[in-house]
């Protein structure tokens, strides 16, 4: 085709002063550059075969223009915007899975900080001078944050569920209740990671009802484990009936087998003290005798994604042991995080400076004052925007607590040319990414996840999109 024959040739395109210009700037290399150069012609070449290029080129220095356009935006977001960049949660999800779960505590942020900045002790022994465990690092603080005897961390929940089972039930039968093979995000499924460690699943009970008989009847010669699921990420309600911990560990007790409690989200502050769900804490669930219990850092707890696993200290050490312990271990950062976020919690100040805590409990009144500074900004000075004040409902998120509305004060906002639609994707695009909710054909901001320093640049990305109408 005539048009295929204007394309300028890679070496003609790059003697253009935009390419010039992008080399001169030493933020990318001329491979990288003209790598990205050979992509742009090839697709405009399928363009135009496919008949889908929808501009009218006269001549090279059309396509040229065409070409170095491209190329200017794509530089542009590989240099000015990262794939994973820092955004605000306006949505009212306070463990948002979708961005990045919980914000870590400001002291946790220094720890990690400093222990990038520098070599550590990762696996080194001060006083002897010797090699060191990574799992002694934050081990005593779990030992004495839960009663545990032991404890280790590893990459997830999940991580924790599978090392669990292939270390101690492997080629056993492992019982759990119907009601309790839960499916959590990722179509992570209690059942599929069973299968790959190679522990036999015993279903007792129904969906709704599972009684302490069920247990008694599956027990064989081939049991290993009894596994407890706690249900973190759905409620079950109405004609219903699970067995309690104390009635399991006693029978796990009697039969000589491991009884071992997916504890899900996991967390060290009591929030049933304020009203708020029912989630029973680590240290409650540890003086139940239970051998093993495994939690997420990320949710609950308020710190960096790990699986944490704190029980009896001959189980325990029979994980670490196992060669998955080595495979599923974490890095300095998460250990960082961690340890900073444990301190938090051994000096009673998690309420306050845990970002996870301190946004559950979060009262009605804070949240209005920063819904009022925020109308009274928007009203003052921009036009084209409704604002509506009125209550609404928060979700702690992560499934943790899904029957838990937290009371909130939301702004719905809808323009006169708009689209709440249009509206939020404009949000996205900020420089500083602001993610709302959509609802009532309008987009609806919840404060009580945006923290007073990130309430500014709320009101300024809305003014700077108001003056763009």
């Amino acid at each position: 085709m005539e048009r295929l024959r204007l394309i300028p040739s890679i070496d003609t395109l790059q003697k253009d002063e935009v390419f010039e210009a992008i080399l001169q700037e030493e933020t990318v290399s001329k491979a990288l550059l003209t790598k990205w150069l050979k992509a742009i012609v090839d697709d405009i070449r399928k363009q135009i075969l496919n008949g889908e290029f929808p501009f009218h080129v006269k001549n090279e220095r059309d396509f040229a223009l065409i070409i170095m356009n491209r190329l200017q935006k794509r530089y542009e977001t590989f240099t000015k915007r990262n794939n994973l960049q820092p955004v605000i949660n306006a949505a009212g999800v306070v463990i948002h899975t979708n961005l990045g779960r919980s914000r870590l505590s400001d002291r946790a942020i220094e720890h990690i900080t400093e222990t990038a900045k520098h070599y550590s002790t990762l696996e080194y022994e001060m006083t002897s001078g010797k090699r060191g465990s990574r799992h002694s690092i934050v081990e005593a603080y779990l030992v004495e944050m839960t009663g545990a005897e032991a404890a280790l961390v590893v990459n997830n929940n999940a991580a924790a569920v599978y090392l669990v089972l292939k270390a101690l039930a492997e080629d056993k039968e492992v019982i759990v209740s119907r009601g309790e093979l839960i499916e959590i995000g990722g179509s992570f499924r209690i059942s599929e990671i069973m299968r790959l460690s190679n522990a036999k699943l015993v279903e007792v009970g129904t969906t709704n009802k599972t009684k302490l008989g069920d247990y008694k009847t599956a027990i064989t010669e081939d049991t290993g484990m009894i596994l407890k699921v706690h249900k973190s990420n759905f409620a079950m309600i109405g004609f219903t009936e699970e067995v309690d911990t104390e009635a399991l560990v006693k029978l796990a007790k009697e039969h000589g087998l491991v009884v071992y409690e997916d504890l899900g989200s996991g967390t060290f502050y009591d929030f049933k003290k304020a009203n708020i769900g029912a989630e029973p804490t680590v240290q409650e669930q540890v003086k139940k005798g239970i051998d093993l219990i495994s939690f997420s850092g990320d949710k609950l707890l308020g710190g960096p994604q790990a699986g944490i696993i704190v029980g009896k200290k001959k189980y325990v050490d029979r994980l670490k042991k196992h060669q998955l312990a080595r495979v599923l271990r974490v890095d300095k950062f998460t250990l960082a995080g961690l340890e900073a976020t444990l301190k938090t919690y051994l000096a009673d100040r998690e309420s306050g400076e845990i970002p996870t805590v301190r946004d559950i409990l979060l009262s009605e009144e804070e949240i209005y004052e920063r819904a009022q500074t925020f109308l009274q900004a928007v009203e003052e000075k921009m036009e084209g925007f409704t604002c509506t004040l009125k209550k609404g409902v928060s979700k702690v998120g992560g499934g943790t607590m899904p029957e838990v509305d937290l009371p909130t004060y939301i702004v719905e906002v809808t323009h006169q040319t708009l689209t709440s639609e249009a509206l939020a994707k404009k949000l996205r695009e900020l420089a500083t990414p602001i993610i709302v909710r959509i609802k009532n054909d309008a987009v609806q901001l919840d404060f009580r996840t945006v923290t007073d320093g990130e309430l500014q640049v709320v009101i300024e990305g809305f003014l700077e999109i108001g003056k763009r109408q």
